[in-house]
């Protein structure tokens, strides 16, 4: 790959690496997940409670598959029952500004995503 690939004003018509983050953030769930995680560490229970709708297997899944990727850390605290929290690692917090970003591109196009929802 060369450095022209990257380039902001030379975008390529495709590119996998892109297509492949696109398709890891844009997976049901992972936006709303790592968006409750952007408030900070928590625990498996509190993710699920802060994003409606969401199943415990959805989620198990989607965390181990940002772990994997390096965007969530999961810590293990030695305690009596054992304490389980994730967090965003530097990689997945450099997602706040995308979030912020989608965050304004929808209040600007509102009416447009609503209608397109429907």
């Amino acid at each position: 790959m060369n450095t022209q690939d990257h380039a902001p004003d030379a975008l390529s018509p495709y590119c996998a690496v892109f297509q492949a983050t696109v398709e890891l953030i844009g997976r049901r769930w992972s936006g709303a997940i790592i968006r409750a995680l952007l408030a900070g560490s928590t625990r498996f229970g509190d993710v699920l409670s802060r994003v409606p709708g969401l199943s415990d297997r959805l989620l198990s899944e989607r965390l181990r598959e940002l772990e994997s990727a390096g965007i969530v850390s999961r810590v293990v605290y030695p305690d009596i029952p054992v304490r389980i929290e994730y967090r965003l690692t530097d990689k997945g917090r450099e997602l706040e500004k995308i979030v912020a970003d989608i965050d304004a591109w929808n209040a600007r196009w509102q009416g447009d995503v609503a209608a397109a929802a429907q």
